[in-house]
Order: structure tokens, then C-alpha cells, then sequence
């Protein structure tokens, strides 16, 4: 019965430092800056595409 306890204890352990590694990794991750200067999209900023758009966000006025 104890190993059963102990078994239970190690993964909830092991799934709470999993959990709180996954969550300090994406606080330090930084974000794509989208509708920056007024675009609808994720401007390139370097290579051979700098100045591309991509993904731009456009709805249609009919489905409004």
C-alpha cells in the first residue's frame, strides 16, 4: 500500500516541476509584435523578404 502512495507522490511531483518549467519558458519568450505600424499582419524585419507582410488579417463585410 505504501509504494502505491509513493508511486502517486513522485508523479505529482515530477508533473508540478514539469508544469512550472513550461511556464517559466514561455514568460521569457518573446512575442511577435502583429498590427504594429498599422499593418494586419507580422511585418519581416530581416532577409531577403524585410518589408513582407505576412498573414494579413482581412474580414469580409459581408459575414460583419
Amino acid at each position: 500500500m505504501i509504494k502505491r502512495h509513493t508511486h502517486l507522490l513522485n508523479e505529482f511531483s515530477r508533473k508540478q516541476t514539469e508544469a512550472k518549467l513550461v511556464q517559466q519558458l514561455q514568460k521569457f519568450r518573446k512575442t511577435v509584435a502583429v498590427n504594429a505600424n498599422g499593418t494586419s499582419g507580422y511585418t519581416i524585419k530581416k532577409g531577403k523578404n524585410a518589408g513582407k507582410v505576412l498573414k494579413h488579417l482581412k474580414l469580409d463585410s459581408k459575414k460583419i
